[in-house]
């Protein structure tokens, strides 16, 4: 089975703007969120969830951002303290949308770093019940276009 890094491609980048290999040790053993949004108002959830969570949940996010423009990408991105989807990769967008069956912002989709495996289709919606992540990472029920997660 593909890890992350083969799924998000090479194009992930860190607040620096430099290159981050996601086949990188410290990557390992990682759920990473694929967060799907433009300006909206989940991200300063995500963001306090993330700053108090990502290292004892082994938690790392990528946005990809569905904003119109890279000037309001760069913006939005500023605010966020995780790694991104360069902006220019319109095309590696386009395909992530498509393989986890985005059909409206923001959503957040939980995978396994090392085998690229789907862990939680609605992690949204599943972080707005759960803010602590007690049972984080709420995986889904069954592999599938539904998105329904069970709390273990």
């Amino acid at each position: 089975m593909a890890n992350v890094a083969s799924i998000v491609g090479p194009n992930i980048v860190d607040k620096s703007g430099q290159k981050v290999d996601l086949n990188s040790q410290q990557f390992a053993g990682k759920v990473i969120g694929l967060y799907f949004s433009g300006h909206w108002y989940f991200t300063p959830v995500l963001a306090e969830f993330y700053t108090k969570y990502s290292e004892s949940k082994k938690l790392e996010i990528i946005f990809v951002s569905s904003d119109r423009d890279e000037k309001s990408y760069q913006e939005y991105y500023n605010g966020m303290p995780w790694l991104s989807l360069e902006y220019k990769d319109r095309e590696k967008k386009d395909e992530l949308s498509k393989r986890f069956f985005i059909t409206g912002i923001p959503a957040l989709i939980l995978v396994d770093g090392d085998s690229g495996e789907t862990i939680c289709e609605d992690a949204r919606m599943k972080l707005h019940s759960d803010p602590n992540g007690e049972n984080f990472p709420w995986k889904t029920k069954k592999p599938s276009s539904e998105s329904s997660c069970l709390l273990h």
